[in-house]
């Protein structure tokens, strides 16, 4: 039987099921895809990868028979694609859910309108709700349903047609990392039954566990290539650099990045870490710690590491002249004259890797945000428990958890727009009233949900937030014009902000929350649906008002960029489980992180899925990673599992544990 399956696997991943030649669409004048030519084959999934107004969402739309191309030939099945409609199941990014109707009423619904069989349904619902975890919640309405199961059912909605190609414009946008993962592991699933699955996603770990990935821009398609392929274009290393002055050492370093014999191609700076690209490790290497010892920076650790996707992609486009304008924020005040405060003494921080891990110099009185005992009840219900924070201007905090966890009840109490049920708020010295009009003038606050108005144009919100923060008129004009220089917008200010992508919405949003120059940010999950290109240029704008001595508390459902914190808090079910630097995190984890590639990754993970918490196996690509506790007894035990079912391993590695992997052990363990 296993062998069978592994001819068959075989045979399907060389039939061609997606034929794309030529392909060009336009609007008018605007030619939204340019001659894209690629194909994609059975029980593949292929990612497309791309900033917002790159083409995906058109693409998907002729792929799927929505829309017609203006020019090229697609070969969906062997047919055009309105004809092949009836096999294709398209998910957009905007959900089609009936939020009155319960989960088995939307199922039974979208099956109804594929005239599929009663009694196939039966077998095929039953299937799809056991493989999503969704068997429990069959009677709760869809609008009750977190976001992650939101984005499941949407796809049990397209599967119970049996569709034969996926089409999923950005399926886990706004989806927790726990809920993502399982999301990619019944992909994985799923496309192991030959079903073929193309798939856009801002997020580029996500990304990574694509077959083969396409890099788009413009509306063409720049490079096609599994991921070790795209790493291996670029011809670079990557440096991770950690020392005590991450600031001094970064700027030094630019200095070297535009001279024509610095082996130094890109630099970036994180938490904890500045990463640094290298066209040669032998050379770059010595290169980097010659210059921070030439300054008397002593250099913690140099580690040599691979190039990510992100590395890639902004490469890539940078050579083509496509990398968004950084513009350090006009700051019209002098330096923040922060009031020294006395906080309540933080104490019992559960399982605490550090306290006060990222002071960067700071006395210890010089806080802005504390928290003690802090609590919140809604009836029965303990939203938040006990959390104590400590976070000091100049700070970037990242209060990471699932949905549901407590972050933006957390958040909302912080600003004042929240009661506390019980314990202690210090905001900026303020311990009092947290809803006075001059304290609001201080802190910036992005909400989860998009706040500016859809019906009024970029400037008209710009303009008025300038008068609810009070901003004098005569600088009005300097603040607006950065946000709009930022964005990319200069030009399109008169727009309605409701006919903008999802990441220009936010990018927005965020420029309006920082006009004002607050001493505290508090941003709730600023860059979701935001490309990777804007994506690393709001952490460098954050990075920017840290700098000027701004505290910034930060939630993000997307692990990698929470590296760019200086702290971090896992909060699960309203409870601190750990705070720490990211790299204090991930070495505080038990056991191991094992990276196994074997000749039939979807078999393999089934198996050992069988035989250990569910949670440990992931499957990434091509191969598999599993969290052991105890490597040295469990190794023995999986190669047996794996050989008993004529499985052969064709590489098994430790490899160090990502902030993902830290997220979700730490999550399933509490």
């Amino acid at each position: 039987m296993t062998s069978l399956s592994k001819s068959i696997a075989t045979s399907k991943e060389q039939k061609v099921v997606i034929r794309v030649k030529g392909l060009v669409k336009h609007y008018g004048t605007l030619v939204a895809v340019q001659g894209i030519d690629f194909t994609v084959k059975q029980g593949e999934i292929f990612g497309l990868i791309g900033p917002d107004g790159a083409g995906k969402t058109t693409i998907f739309h002729i792929l799927g028979g929505v829309m017609a191309a203006s020019e090229g030939q697609i070969e969906v099945l062997g047919n055009s694609p309105r004809d092949a409609r009836s096999s294709i199941g398209y998910v957009p990014e905007q959900l089609s859910l009936y939020l009155d109707l319960t989960v088995a009423e939307n199922l039974d619904y979208s099956a109804s309108l594929r005239q599929v069989r009663p009694d196939l349904l039966q077998e095929l619902r039953a299937k799809y709700l056991q493989l999503m975890g969704l068997e429990k919640y069959q009677d709760r309405l869809a609008g009750n349903l977190s976001g992650g199961m939101k984005r499941k059912l949407a796809l049990g909605c397209v599967l119970v047609a049996k569709p034969q190609i996926l089409l999923l414009d950005e399926p886990t946008t706004g989806v927790d990392p726990v809920s993502r993962r399982e999301f990619w592991d019944d992909l994985a699933a799923i496309a192991s039954e030959g079903v073929t699955i193309v798939v856009a996603t801002p997020y580029l770990d996500e990304a990574e566990r694509c077959n083969r990935i396409a890099l788009i821009q413009q509306g063409a398609i720049q490079q096609i290539g599994t991921l070790a392929q795209l790493r291996d274009s670029i011809g670079c290393q990557r440096l991770e650099v950690r020392t005590t002055q991450i600031r001094v050492a970064e700027n030094i370093l630019r200095e070297q990045l535009n001279t024509s014999n610095s082996k130094i191609t890109d630099i970036q700076t994180f938490g904890d870490r500045l990463d640094i690209l290298v066209k040669n490790t032998d050379l770059g290497e010595p290169e980097v710690r010659n210059i921070l010892n030439q300054h008397q920076l002593e250099s913690t650790s140099i580690k040599i590491s691979q190039p990510t996707l992100e590395n890639v992609l902004v490469t890539r486009l940078r050579s083509l002249g496509n990398e968004p304008e950084f513009m350090p924020f006009p700051r019209i005040k002098s330096p923040l004259h922060r009031r020294k405060t006395t906080v309540p003494a933080v104490t019992g921080v559960p399982r605490s890797v550090s306290k006060d891990s990222a002071n960067h110099g700071n006395k210890p009185t010089d806080i802005a945000i504390s928290t003690a005992k802090l609590s919140k009840k809604f009836g029965n219900f303990q939203a938040v428990k006990d959390l104590d924070l400590a976070i000091h201007y100049g700070e970037i905090y990242g209060l990471l958890g699932a949905n549901g966890a407590g972050k933006t009840t957390t958040i909302k109490m912080l600003c004042g727009l929240l009661g506390a049920t019980f314990g202690t708020i210090t905001l900026a010295g303020e311990t009092g009233n947290l809803r006075s009009r001059e304290l609001r003038r201080r802190i910036g606050y992005m909400s989860q949900k998009f706040t500016l108005y859809d019906d009024l144009t970029i400037i008209e919100n710009l303009q008025f937030y300038c008068g609810v923060y009070g901003i004098p008129q005569p600088l009005q004009r300097q603040k607006i014009d950065w946000v709009l220089r930022t964005c990319g917008l200069v030009g399109k200010e008169k727009l309605l902000t409701g006919k903008l992508p999802g990441g220009w919405k936010q990018r927005v949003a965020f420029g309006a929350s920082v006009m004002h120059e607050p001493e505290i940010l508090f941003l709730d999950e600023p860059t979701s649906g935001v490309d990777p290109l804007a994506r690393r240029q709001f952490w460098r704008l954050i990075n920017d008002f840290a700098r000027q001595g701004t505290a910034i508390l930060v939630t993000t459902h997307y692990l990698e960029e929470a590296e760019h914190c200086n702290r971090l808090g896992f909060i699960v079910a309203g409870e601190m489980v750990i705070q720490g630097t990211p790299s204090e995190i991930k070495t505080a984890q038990p056991g191991k992180l094992l990276e196994i590639i074997t000749d039939s990754t979807q078999l393999a993970a089934n198996l050992l899925k069988t035989q250990l918490d569910p949670w440990r196996v992931s499957i990434f690509g091509d191969r598999l990673h599993l969290v052991l506790d105890q490597p040295n007894l469990e190794i023995t035990e999986v190669q047996a599992i794996l050989q008993t079912n004529d499985i052969k391993i064709q590489s098994l590695q430790q490899i160090p544990f990502s902030l993902e992997d830290a997220f979700i052990s730490i999550v399933q363990r509490s």
